[in-house]
């Protein structure tokens, strides 16, 4: 997975534990399975548990996303190899996902109530002239009503 992983990032100019500010550092070795499981959403799901860091990550997602990774992956043969290999013995099963879905979302609103604004708005804010979570989810819910003419 390291290889994979490196094969990937190198021609983008991005090193694993390099000295530029754009370089990643791995702090768990986890990361480089989870990425090549899951894709992009295992490289932020990693990087919000910790298991990598970068100073510049702005550059870092720049050099990624412009570089089109996902088209040359389509053309790498070990990268299609293991996600034939994921697919062939992936362990979950319909019946296993209720539960899955179960643990995930049916968790009652308090935790809802902790982490939401008043009105429980469960998507992004918009914080330019806000204070606080209740003041830009109201700016975002303005701004939604004005771009579609209400």
């Amino acid at each position: 997975m390291k290889d994979l992983v490196r094969e990937i990032l190198n021609p983008l100019g991005i090193s694993v534990n390099g000295q530029n500010p754009w370089d990643i550092s791995i702090r768990d070795e986890r990361f480089y399975q989870r990425v090549v499981s899951d894709g992009s959403l295992g490289l932020g799901e990693s990087y919000m548990a910790g298991w990598w860091e970068c100073e510049r990550i702005d550059d870092f997602i720049c050099r990624l996303v412009s570089s089109r990774s996902e088209e040359r992956l389509r053309k790498n043969w070990k990268f299609l190899l293991h996600i034939l290999r994921s697919i062939v013995f992936n362990l979950g099963s319909k019946s296993r996902a209720f539960t899955v879905g179960e643990k995930h979302y049916d968790l009652g609103n308090e935790l809802y109530r902790n982490m939401l604004d008043k009105r429980m708005v469960y998507s992004c804010a918009y914080w330019k002239d806000a204070d606080d979570l209740d003041g830009a989810q109201e700016a975002k819910l303005d701004l939604i009503c004005r771009k579609i003419g209400l």
